[in-house]
């Protein structure tokens, strides 16, 4: 029951940071996608993936689609590997969004057509977007540290009820 109570918390979650307007790629969805297999443990990772999959219903479908989840997927798998400290957690999150940037955008090369252009070179189609990084950067970089904030405070009081027993 408590994997189901948590499920839905993740996808009020990333449901809001998807349909609540926002500048392009300024959500929280890589961090979500970073720091809840990281505190809750892999299993949501699945949660997540379906979570992507019932906003998409609404958002709509695309060619790159399949990388979307794809990407949420591996960030979760990649998490083991960040979670030493706080600031291997940060540098999980921006290691996230260069997953993310490289999968999705190989997903518009693979598609084929790019913005209304066709025929580019991979690296034509990276360059192109860019632009988009800034924002997805940006955004997953201060949801991480409201993240990292949340945890640290969770830890404080720990360790504060420990020594008030």
């Amino acid at each position: 029951m408590t994997y189901i109570k948590v499920s839905i918390s993740i996808f009020l979650a990333l449901a809001a940071s998807r349909f609540i307007p926002h500048p392009p790629n300024f959500t929280s969805l890589l961090a979500l996608s970073f720091y809840v297999p990281a505190i809750l443990g892999r299993k949501y990772i699945v949660a997540l993936v379906i979570c992507f999959m019932l906003t998409d219903v609404f958002i709509g479908y695309h060619t790159t689609t399949l990388f979307t989840w794809g990407s949420v997927a591996i960030i979760g798998y990649t998490t083991k590997f960040f979670l030493n400290s706080s600031l291997n957690r940060l540098f999980g999150a921006f290691s996230a969004t260069l997953i993310f940037f490289l999968l999705s955008n190989f997903g518009v090369w693979v598609s084929g057509t790019v913005h209304g252009v066709s025929n580019l070179n991979l690296l034509e189609t990276y360059i192109i977007a860019i632009p988009f990084y800034g924002n997805t950067l940006i955004s997953t970089m201060i949801f991480s540290l409201i993240i990292e904030n949340l945890i640290s405070l969770k830890q404080i009081k720990i360790i504060l009820k420990k020594k008030l027993i």
